[in-house]
């Protein structure tokens, strides 16, 4: 929560994520601390790292916005359907690997409801009462694609 928090700030986005402003908001951002326009060379890599930042912050925001979730549903439900093949916990934040290759993180997942989830007979079922359609999620590894 606390990097969702942080990149709203950074893009100035109050409420729900819309991608048409926050694209404008990004490349303003990005064209106003692009590495190029600085010649001292202290700036110039501040820039770097600013724009790094910007640049990971709106692939963030975009990945949770629920326009993009909406996007997605049909490949999402499906995903879920798929069994749980490994999964990790840290600080409210649930990694989740699927069968089909695809890694969702669950934001907002507190301690004692993961210690129910790891310990749960089925995996699967408790995710999807309580987890996968509960609390904000985002695609963070796509599947490999295998040739």
């Amino acid at each position: 929560m606390k990097r969702i928090n942080q990149y709203k700030k950074l893009f100035k986005v109050e409420g729900t994520i819309e991608l048409r402003p926050l694209k404008k908001t990004y490349r303003n951002l990005v064209s106003e601390w692009h590495p190029d326009k600085f010649q001292d060379e202290e700036k110039k890599n501040e820039a770097e790292i600013v724009s790094t930042e910007i640049i990971d912050g709106y692939h963030f925001l975009v990945s949770i916005a629920p326009k993009t979730k909406e996007n997605n549903l049909e490949e999402y439900t499906a995903t879920i359907a798929e069994s749980v093949v490994d999964f990790h916990h840290k600080s409210m934040l649930l990694e989740v690997t699927f069968t089909d290759g695809n890694t969702y993180e669950y934001f907002g997942v507190n301690k004692k409801l993961y210690n129910k989830f790891a310990s749960s007979r089925s995996l699967n079922n408790f995710g999807r009462r309580n987890i996968f359609n509960s609390f904000l999620y985002r695609k963070s590894k796509k599947a490999a694609i295998e040739i």
